[in-house]
């Protein structure tokens, strides 16, 4: 059911009740509420996948056709982009 005030949608999921007792510390350390903590999580977890995928179509892109020097860079730079989306999570 959508809340028009808001923007929000109320939604009902099943997780692990380990995951949920770790969600609770951490909302209440953090001093919000356990649907704060849920959206901050599911948007950094959309933003990772986002990144991944662009992260492969690039890869994939400039794959095709390039010198020693161009692949020596490309590799450089994947491993900061993958140090980058790692250290995130």
């Amino acid at each position: 059911m959508a809340d028009t005030k808001t923007g929000s949608v109320k939604t009902a999921v099943s997780i692990e009740s380990t995951l949920f007792e770790q969600a609770e510390r951490t909302a209440r350390e953090m001093q919000i509420s356990r649907s704060r903590l849920y959206n901050l999580a599911l948007e950094d977890y959309l933003r990772h996948r986002e990144n991944q995928e662009l992260l492969r179509r690039l890869n994939e892109a400039y794959a095709d056709d390039l010198d020693e020097e161009e692949r020596a860079f490309l590799r450089a730079g994947m491993s900061q982009a993958s140090k980058r989306v790692d250290t995130e999570w």
